[in-house]
Order: structure tokens, then sequence, then C-alpha cells
């Protein structure tokens, strides 16, 4: 099915290219992030707007007491490194040209190679109120929704904002569910995380508050491993803003790798949590966990996983895996839950669990992929919803 909006757009002064999909509006609005990194196309793009539709139908709840009601799915990208001196103003010039968008039927955050803090300084220097906008309509109280968002974008555990730990909570609970159907202990289960910006470290951290060992982790720099654990608390304290790790903190016991060493460490679980695509066909070779968990958006293509599937190796897809992160602007913003980071992570735990244990029964049941599985949960509830509230195509 082809998309209800699909633009590119040039950048006057560097050539650089951005995109914006809107895959599906319900009620008029979509959701869903964007992201800055070179490469970056419109299949992509089209791809993640797509996987925002299933996520947001995921989530779908008909409990009458339930007030965050599901989106169309969206997505934008910019195709630009995030570390060129010229990204920003980029950024800024996207924004001016999306703007018509972003202000009746899209709402947006940071994705890949973007922080919020990024993303709402350039907005407003774009001329817009708020990246998500499109929802004030829709809202019975906007000034106290916007400010209970506020309030939790504020809220700080252990050095870390509840809006970067809400994904990894998600990401990480949905890990524990397939440890907890296969009977598997927390205690002496290896990880093995690519990325460890805003969804990797996060998930890190929660991995390792649960018991797990993180044995390794990969940044642009490098991998870097140790067998007996990595002391997360400080590679997460030694981030930039790109979630690069300062190797001055490395204890004497941890090694330096080549940056695709991830891939074949000696772990149960991997978590891909940085770009799309990372693992392919030919590289798929390597990997011996059992678990792959989709922290990234599309981080395993499909040829991949079909010859993982083939040697017991189980992924976990992204649609369900980090669809937290979309989920708990909204949970927030609709007041299904406060600005307080034990109210939100309870949320998450349950909401997630809940997810991941009806896709992996459904998948169980079918003798299909998670992925498979999933993606027939979202077509179920899909019509579901268009009946409810409406939605183009």
């Amino acid at each position: 099915m082809s998309p209800l909006i699909s633009l590119t757009w040039s950048d006057h002064v560097t050539g650089r290219e951005g995109y914006l999909v809107v895959d599906r509006l319900v009620r008029g609005v979509s959701s869903g992030g964007l992201r800055m990194r070179d490469g970056c196309s419109l299949d992509e793009v089209t791809g993640l707007a797509r996987g925002m539709t299933m996520k947001e139908a995921l989530h779908y709840n008909d409990d009458p007491s339930a007030r965050y009601i599901p989106l169309g799915g969206a997505k934008g990208g910019i195709d630009c490194d995030p570390r060129d001196p010229a990204a920003y103003g980029i950024l800024v010039r996207y924004l001016r040209a999306v703007r018509p968008y972003i202000e009746t039927v899209w709402t947006m955050g940071e994705d890949l190679g973007l922080t919020q803090d990024l993303v709402d300084r350039a907005a407003a220097e774009a001329g817009l109120v708020s990246t998500i906008q499109a929802i004030h309509p829709l809202l019975d109280d906007e000034a106290a929704a916007r400010r209970r968002l506020a309030d939790a974008f504020a809220v700080d555990v252990d050095g870390i904002g509840l809006d970067e730990l809400a994904g990894g909570c998600g990401v990480a609970e949905s890990a524990l569910t397939a440890l907890d159907r296969a009977g598997v202990p927390y205690e002496g289960t290896r990880v093995a995380v690519q990325g460890l910006g805003t969804m990797g470290g996060a998930t890190a951290r929660f991995l390792v508050r649960a018991g797990l060992t993180v044995v390794a982790v990969a940044d642009v720099k490098g991998t870097v491993a140790c067998p007996e654990g990595l002391d997360v608390e400080s590679l997460l304290a030694a981030r930039d803003a790109f979630g690069t790790v300062d190797r001055a903190v490395l204890r004497p016991g941890d090694r330096e790798l080549p940056g695709d060493a991830w891939l074949s460490a000696d772990a149960e679980i991997l978590v891909p949590a940085a770009v799309s695509y990372a693992i392919d066909a030919t590289n798929q070779a390597r990997v011996t966990a059992r678990w792959i968990v989709e922290a990234a958006n599309m981080p395993v293509l499909a040829d991949a996983e079909e010859l993982l599937a083939a040697r017991g190796i189980t992924v976990l897809p992204d649609v369900v895996v980090n669809s937290a992160t979309n989920a708990w602007w909204w949970w927030t913003l609709f007041g299904d839950i406060g600005p307080d980071a034990d109210e939100a992570f309870a949320h998450t735990r349950r909401s997630m669990r809940a997810l991941t244990e009806l896709m992996l029964e459904r998948a169980e049941a079918g003798r299909t992929t998670p992925r498979a599985a999933a993606h027939a949960i979202a077509a179920d509830r899909l019509p579901l919803i268009a009946e409810r509230f409406g939605h183009y195509r």
C-alpha cells in the first residue's frame, strides 16, 4: 500500500535531501520521529513510517478508561551526518519547509542522530509552537497536557532523563519477557549492545539492574568488551551527545575491539540499538546469540532474519520492542500516566510485557516468527481503529 504523503526536500544551501512520509492518518493526525544520518533515503523513511502505523495499532486499547488513542504513522529523515558542522542549519531549514505538515498532521520528536533538546531548539527557530502541535486539537485540556509532558521531560533518574529511560525500559521488558517464557534466569545471561545512545544506553541500564551482564557495547569508535561484565554506569556517564564513550574511563580488563565485534560477542542477547540495516545476510553468520532484540528501527534485514530463524535465533521485532518510546509520549500527554518515573516504568512494564507475551504466544501457535505475529496483531487492530475513529487509507 502506498503512503498517503511522500515528499522529498532539497536544501538550497548544501544540496542535502530530506524526506517526509505520512503512511496513515487517524483522526487526521500521524506520529513518528525525525532522524538524521548520512545515507538516509526515502525508502528507509517509507519503511519507518509504515512501522509507526503498526506501533500505534499495537498499542490500541479498547478499554474505555484509556485516554491514549492511537494515531497514524509517519516518519521524517535527513540525509546528513549529525556531526557535520552544517547539520543544525540543515535541520532548521528542513523544519521550516515541512512546517505546514507539523502544524496540521505530523507530530514528531527525536530519532536516530538527534536529541529532543536539539529538535525543540531548531523547531522554535523554524517558527513552530511545538513539534506535536498537530495533536493539540485532540486534547481535552491542552495547557494541562503540555505542562504534564514538560514536567515528565524534566524528570531525571540517576543522571538520565525519563524521556530516554522510557524507551529503554520497554526494550528491556521485551527481552526479560522472552527470557521468562524460555525459563532462562537473568543472572548469568550476557548481553551485547550496539549503540549506547538514547535507546541503547537506557536498555543496558535496565538489563543490568535486572541482573543481566552486559559484556560488550559498540559505538562509532569500536566495541568495548569484558567477559566478566562492563561497568555500564561508568560508560553511560562518559558518553558525549552522540553516545560515544570516552575511552579514558575504561578499566584495565576492558578490551577495545573492532566496531563490528559486538555481532559475534559471546552473549545470549544482542541488542542492535543504533542504525538500520545493521545485520544482513552475510554478517548474520557471525551471530551466536539466542535472541536479537531490535531496539533500533529495522536493524535486521529480511533475508538475514530468515537465515537467523533457520539457525534457531529469534528476532524480537522493532515494531513491538522499541514502541514504548512513542507510547510514553502519548500516555503522558493524554493523561494515562503522570510525570513520575515509577508510574511511567510500571505502566511501560505492564504494557510491554502484555504485548510481548501476546506476540510470542501467537508466533508459537502459528509456528511463525515474532515479526509475522506482530504484523498480524496490528492488521487485526487497524480495522477496529478505523471503525471507531476513522482514518485515511
